[in-house]
């Protein structure tokens, strides 16, 4: 998978403003927004459009709690693969198994770190055992269940930015093939 990058355009104080409350309540009428920031429904809506287009809104929807479909074991495992050039490989396997909901290339002690959820433990070690851990390159694994979820939340919108130091692609995003 290759990767090009394409300019990304600056969002203004507005397209913030926008961002903060469809963040809040996705389910927000755009007549509601346009009230509150001053502006037509249109503008709303092609403002909108136009984040969507720059990939800075990635998604909108309703999350389901797995809890309600009878997965009440969420789990995070750390992978440690023979070599990391396997990495794409095993993303494929593992996309093959649907509860596993998320998959990072990390530095640190493992080559991956998986979210996924389990009905039971008895299911979580048949996940591991007959799933998971006979991926081919996947070398070990390392098992973190979590007990409680208490922070759930995206990012500041209105806040200002940490500088940081000027990077060469600073103004550039990253776009999969």
């Amino acid at each position: 998978m290759s990767k090009c990058y394409k300019k990304v355009e600056k969002i203004d104080s507005l397209d913030k403003k926008i961002l903060e409350i469809i963040s809040n309540n996705a389910r927000i009428p755009f007549k509601d927004v346009a009230a509150e920031c001053g502006i037509s429904r249109a503008a709303v809506h092609q403002r909108v459009q136009k984040l969507i287009d720059m990939g800075v809104i990635v998604g909108s929807g309703y999350h389901v709690n797995p809890a309600s479909l009878g997965y009440n074991t969420c789990t995070y495992v750390g992978i440690s693969l023979e070599k990391g050039s396997m990495y794409k490989s095993v993303v494929q396997e593992l996309t093959k198994i649907p509860e596993v909901v998320e998959c990072h290339f990390t530095t640190g002690p493992y080559t991956m770190l998986v979210k996924l959820y389990a009905r039971d433990n008895a299911h979580l070690m048949e996940l591991l055992n007959d799933k998971l851990q006979e991926i081919n390159g996947v070398m070990s694994t390392e098992t973190l269940i979590s007990l409680r979820q208490n922070i759930k939340k995206e990012l500041p919108i209105g806040q200002p930015q940490a500088e940081t130091a000027p990077r060469m692609e600073e103004d550039w995003k990253s776009i999969d093939d």
